[in-house]
């Protein structure tokens, strides 16, 4: 079945909940319906279109998530680029690289891996950047993403009536 997108009073993206919930907080006047599916839902006395993306009529304050480590997070804050040479690459081309190895005491941390193509990994093998003369085009750091950026991964057809809520700038997949 369909997903509701729930957004803030603010239109900033919460969380996804189901079309029933979505109809049962319509139905209390705690949201607005700001785009519908083209289907229809009936009960005995009443029909509406089924919410796409509903506005909550009230803020809710939200305290920020630190952002999980993983390899698809890393990817997202890195663009998807190598870190060295600035190449553009799919998720299958990228490695991850340590800026300071794990031989020379580095961390697998936010603050030191980086997106890497297979080249320039391989050129700078087991060294620093700078025993390696290779500079970084961004320093590597944790990013302090919002709490859409962190229901979008993961989805992977998000619905067109979606896609100006979610400011995601690159094609979504899981």
């Amino acid at each position: 079945m369909e997903q509701t997108l729930l957004l803030n009073a603010t239109y900033e993206p919460l969380r996804l909940i189901s079309w029933q919930k979505a109809v049962t907080l319509l139905t209390l006047g705690k949201v607005e319906v700001i785009e519908h599916y083209d289907r229809e839902i009936h009960s005995i006395s009443f029909s509406i279109q089924l919410p796409a993306v509903v506005r909550l009529l009230y803020l809710v304050k939200r305290q920020r998530q630190e952002v999980k480590f993983s390899r698809r997070n890393l990817y997202a804050r890195d663009k998807g680029q190598c870190q060295y040479c600035g190449t553009s690459l799919l998720p299958k081309e990228i490695t991850y690289d340590h800026v300071v190895p794990k031989s020379q005491g580095g961390q697998t941390t936010w603050d030191n891996v980086v997106t890497c193509c297979l080249a320039c990994n391989s050129k700078k093998a087991n060294r620093t950047p700078k025993q390696a003369r290779m500079s970084l085009l961004t320093p590597p750091r944790r990013p302090q993403w919002n709490q859409f950026l962190q229901i979008t991964v993961g989805i992977k057809h998000a619905p067109e009536s979606w896609k100006d809520y979610l400011y995601w700038n690159i094609e979504i997949e899981t």
